[in-house]
């Protein structure tokens, strides 16, 4: 049976989902954030780099997010969650299902960074990383998120689900960089179709499902 190695409010959720959408059987080992949110060192005994999410299927050990949703799709899908091949589609399907995580998530993360530095910033120094932080998110990270944002709203203006009018793979890996979008940059101010797209996610049947089996997830809710 597929075995997902799920580290609590993390990635990994998105693999839950997919699976669920599929009605793929699966088991989960669990594993639970640091007290400074790290993955724990268990991990690295799964896969060298120590990251999540992770899965082991007929002896194929898979990481990374896009590689892991192509695998589940190809070997369980049987056509479904991927358009056609050579159609529009399906080129829009691989290109959102690798700028996920290629293009999407770095202001996001350098927006979490920036933000967390000068609270974890000694006391002493703590004026001055808040300064240093202040002045990036202002001229670098904020622009290039509302970029990015801006960017996704005239997408989904065009189809419903961002391969196309069907509901696809693609779909499932860009919920993150939404999800994180909307909890933390500020995705509400002049976004109604992004907002509407995690509307249609989180009223999904297998979402709320993976939700129940995979346990709190911030980012989303």
């Amino acid at each position: 049976m597929l075995t997902v190695h799920h580290l609590n409010n993390s990635r990994s959720q998105r693999v839950l989902w997919l699976l669920e959408e599929l009605g793929v059987p699966y088991e989960i080992v669990r594993y639970q954030r640091q007290p400074d949110m790290r993955a724990p060192k268990e991990l690295r005994a799964i896969h060298p780099l120590g990251k999540s999410p992770v899965i082991i299927d007929n002896g194929n050990t898979i990481a990374e997010s896009g590689a892991i949703c192509e695998y589940i799709i190809g070997t369980y899908g049987n056509g479904r969650l991927i358009p056609p091949p050579n159609t529009p589609e399906r080129l829009r399907y691989t290109y959102w299902l690798h700028y996920a995580e290629g293009s999407a998530m770095s202001p996001l993360l350098l927006k979490l960074l920036f933000t967390l530095m000068p609270k974890r910033a000694p006391a002493l120094l703590r004026p001055l990383v808040r300064k240093v932080s202040n002045t990036a998110l202002t001229t670098l990270v904020n622009p290039q998120l509302r970029q990015h944002m801006d960017y996704w709203e005239s997408e989904l203006a065009k189809s419903e689900w961002f391969a196309g009018n069907e509901f696809t793979g693609a779909d499932i890996q860009m919920s993150f960089p939404l999800e994180a979008a909307a909890a933390r940059g500020g995705l509400e101010q002049g976004h109604p179709k992004a907002m509407a797209f995690l509307e249609r996610i989180h009223a999904r049947p297998a979402y709320a499902r993976a939700l129940e089996k995979g346990g709190p997830y911030v980012v989303g809710r």
